[in-house]
């Protein structure tokens, strides 16, 4: 037999580990994934569109005089700031900065929750959902998967456009511009399904980069070389001062002029910050990669948006007809002659005053290509960094569906590939019925708003597990501030309503339906969350505030240490005081185990809480090691409790086996009675016809199992119809004996149910040291002998509980 163990373990030896998958590093993995994500379909067709109608700088005067609403105050003084911060800035850099300001930030909160731990699959609703736990992250992680889905469609349009236009321009229309878009994108996004699910999406990252940085430099080289009379039709003549003074204000048109209508279209394009963080499962290192790819990520993409919307404000004019003949000459006068490219011998005036010039900045989306000094390769940039885009926002919603659903947070219907194929076919799914818009400014101001969602609810996150102070934050990544991280998030939700005020309902609507869906279902999951912390913080806080509350009679409340040993071997005993204390004050069950080491784990045992939550009973649940059963008994007497929340009730149940059971026994039983007494606790106890044991031990100090679905039905449970609770009052005990009785009343199912008698009877309580233990126990017996409803002896320890007493 040794031998051949030997030869096992050799041949496990010998076996070759499974290769790993593929790990990125910060660069490939985080920088450049995010930048191809923020290098997209705004960068290309909308920002020099952007800039004509915001303008690249503008006077505070002029400031002062555009549509703002007063709820956008706050966000009007951030702007004010920076437009005095940056002299040489104006709205279109003001868009830029504060976009980046929000994404910056969000990349500070991401980094530090991403290096607080480690860092797995699914990305932004990872980081949420250990964060601020499955309820809010489960929400927001689905929005935030829907809205790269979303994405993907807008990605998707801009590539379509783009195809179309060079269709157009080489005469080739297959049934109009609208619809031609909707073919070319359905097929599109068709392909980009194939290539992502074929696991191909990496190996075109690099040259999609490659791609995108070259057309970058022929716009460069293009800016610099001398306009051509086809080029100045339409409206470029390189540098020039004039052009940069006339596009340094806003020139706002149509039905998004206006700031926030601009800043909805262009927030889309910095929004794959998070394009890393998505992926994290897949880096080498997280904790390093995220924070430093995604922040160097956000600074490059900020430089190139504010270089190219000052060159092109700087080369192109707002209206061009593309007329070659609309010269001025040099007899012809140019006081009638509208518009800056006057000045530089060109007349556009008829088409600006018709509204029908085809070029310029404020009409041309492709105007980077007309500036180029190789249009191809502007086209090539705008099919690289839109199919880059897509493509990325096409691999990571699927990834945050899936781990959404393994993680017990959803249906769970599907598992393994078939999960797989249908997170992807869902994608798909919801990036096609938006791309049938078309419209990009239709749909750029929708995922604003989800992105929006999802930033502010990672700023939160940061804000919260910080202001916790919990010990488990140790973020390696200090460049942070949490009161920065708040005010982001609270401007992410100002802008969400000022930005598109119904998209902004429906997003939080979507989140406040998830958040209720997954506080019903109630995931098994335990991720250590800020708001586990927060809730820990809180009652800590009131536990020791209640020090200052000093007792009146007004406020008495029961609250009981009910002896059930093991809750689930004395069910009837655990419902009856739950009908007493639910919603209204303390129950905490209490178990003695003896020294044997089974006992010890059974007392111990988490089974107990389990069993008492299945039964939807709000109690705590204590258990003590003892050698005997009265000692163990006295601690939970002096030590249950925190603070001014510790009983002051003991409930236990008749000791039914007194005459079989031995002397030591019956006296160990009464001497729990008396020293509840002397540590001032009232005394309840309970007798049942048929018993309240349901275990097969009969003691309390004794080891049972517990199964937690085992929820055996008593008669507290049951509704109690026209049934009365006769009260025997005969010794005035401070009213616990009335309060009781009136609590139970409160209960839809004992309602109308109380009968009050002058006489008959209070529990009575023996001489200490001077009445027998079994002459007192046969008090009690033959008090509640053979009678067929429950019946409940009770002692106040002269304590005023009733309002009667109240000065």
């Amino acid at each position: 037999m040794e031998r051949g163990d030997t030869s096992e373990e050799d041949e496990d030896e010998l076996k070759e580990p499974p290769p790993e998958p593929t790990r990125f590093g910060w660069v490939q993995g985080v920088m450049i994934r995010c930048m191809l994500n923020i290098w997209g379909v705004i960068l290309y067709l909308r920002l020099p569109w952007i800039t004509a109608q915001a303008g690249i700088g503008m006077s505070n005067k002029k400031f002062s005089k555009q549509r703002f609403s007063i709820k956008a105050s706050v966000i009007i003084a951030v702007m004010i700031l920076l437009n005095l911060y940056v002299s040489m800035s104006g709205m279109t850099w003001v868009i830029i900065l504060l976009s980046s300001c929000i994404t910056g930030i969000t990349g500070l909160s991401t980094s530090a929750i991403a290096t607080n731990g480690k860092v797995k699959g699914g990305g932004t609703y990872f980081l949420i959902s250990r964060s601020l736990g499955p309820e809010l992250g489960g929400s927001i992680g689905l929005i935030f998967a829907f809205a790269n889905a979303v994405a993907v469609a807008m990605h998707t349009v801009g590539f379509a456009e783009t195809v179309a236009d060079l269709m157009r321009e080489n005469g080739a229309v297959m049934v109009d511009r609208t619809n031609d878009i909707r073919i070319i994108g359905i097929i599109t996004v068709t392909c980009l399904l194939g290539i992502s699910m074929a696991g191909m999406a990496w190996e075109s990252k690099i040259l999609f980069f490659v791609v995108i940085m070259v057309s970058f430099a022929s716009y460069i080289v293009g800016t610099i070389i001398p306009a051509t009379p086809e080029k100045e039709s339409k409206g470029f003549f390189s540098y020039k001062a004039g052009i940069f003074a006339a596009n340094f204000v806003p020139g706002w048109r149509g039905k998004e002029g206006s700031f926030f209508g601009m800043f909805s279209i262009f927030f889309p394009s910095a929004t794959g910050i998070l394009a890393g963080a998505n992926i994290s499962g897949d880096l080498k290192n997280p904790t390093v990669a995220i924070p430093r790819g995604t922040l160097m990520a956000i600074f490059w993409t900020t430089v190139s948006y504010l270089i190219i919307s000052a060159t092109i404000g700087s080369c192109v004019v707002r209206d061009a007809s593309g007329i070659l003949n609309d010269t001025l000459s040099s007899s012809s006068s140019s006081e009638g002659c509208i518009g800056t490219a006057c000045q530089y011998g060109w007349d556009f005036s008829e088409c600006i005053k018709n509204g029908t010039c085809a070029y310029g900045i404020s009409n041309y989306y492709q105007s980077m290509s007309m500036v180029s000094a190789f249009a191809p390769l502007i086209t090539a940039g705008i099919f690289g960094a839109t199919l880059s885009s897509a493509l990325a926002c096409l691999v990571s919603a699927p990834k945050v569906f899936q781990v959404h659903n393994t993680s017990t947070l959803s249906l769970q219907l599907y598992k393994d590939k078939l999960l797989f194929h249908i997170c992807y076919l869902l994608s798909f799914v919801s990036a096609l019925i938006f791309f049938l818009i078309v419209s990009l400014n239709t749909i750029a101001p929708i995922i604003s708003n989800f992105f929006l969602c999802s930033y502010c609810l990672i700023n939160f996150s940061c804000f919260h597990a910080s202001i916790t102070n919990s010990p488990g934050w140790r973020p390696s990544f200090r460049f942070y501030s949490k009161w920065l991280s708040l005010l982001c998030a609270v401007c992410c939700v100002v802008i969400m309503f000022l930005l598109t005020w119904w998209a902004a309902l429906i997003a939080f609507g979507v989140v406040l339906f998830l958040l209720g869906y997954t506080l019903y279902k109630k995931p098994e999951v335990n991720w250590g969350s800020s708001v586990q912390a927060s809730s820990y913080n809180i009652a800590l806080n009131q536990c020791v505030g209640l020090n200052n509350v000093e007792d009146h009679v007004k406020n008495y409340r029961p609250q009981c240490l009910v002896l059930t040993g093991s809750p689930s071997s004395r069910p009837a005993l655990v419902d009856l005081v739950n009908c007493l204390t639910k919603n209204l004050s303390l129950m905490m069950c209490g178990n003695v185990g003896g020294p044997s080491e089974s006992a010890v784990e059974n007392a111990c045992s988490e089974s107990h809480v389990k069993w008492l939550n299945q039964r939807k009973v709000k109690s705590f649940y204590r258990g003590v090691v003892a050698a005997e059963l009265r000692s163990g008994v006295n601690m939970l007497l002096q030590g249950a409790g925190l603070g001014r929340i510790k009983p002051n009730v003991l409930l236990a149940g008749f000791k039914k086996d007194w005459r079989s059971d031995t002397p030591q026994a019956t006296h160990s039983y009464i001497g729990i009675l008396h020293d509840a007494f002397d540590l001032h606790y009232g005394v309840c106890v309970l007798r049942l016809k048929e018993g309240l044991d349901v275990s097969h031990p009969s003691q309390g100090h004794a080891s049972v199992s517990i199964d937690a679905e085992l929820q055996p039905g008593t008669v507290f449970q049951k509704k109690q119809g026209k049934k009365t609770i006769d009260v025997y009052w005969l010794f005035d005990d401070g009213g616990l004996t009335l309060l009781l009785p009136y609590l139970l009343t409160r209960r839809k199912r004992w309602a109308r149910s109380l009968r009050l008698h002058s006489k008959n009877v209070t529990m009575p309580v023996g001489r200490k040291g001077v009445c027998p233990t079994t002459l007192y126990m046969a008090w009690l017996d033959i008090l509640s002998r053979d009678l067929r409803p429950p019946v409940l002896l009770v002692r106040g320890n002269q304590e005023n509980v009733l309002t009667f007493y109240c000065q």
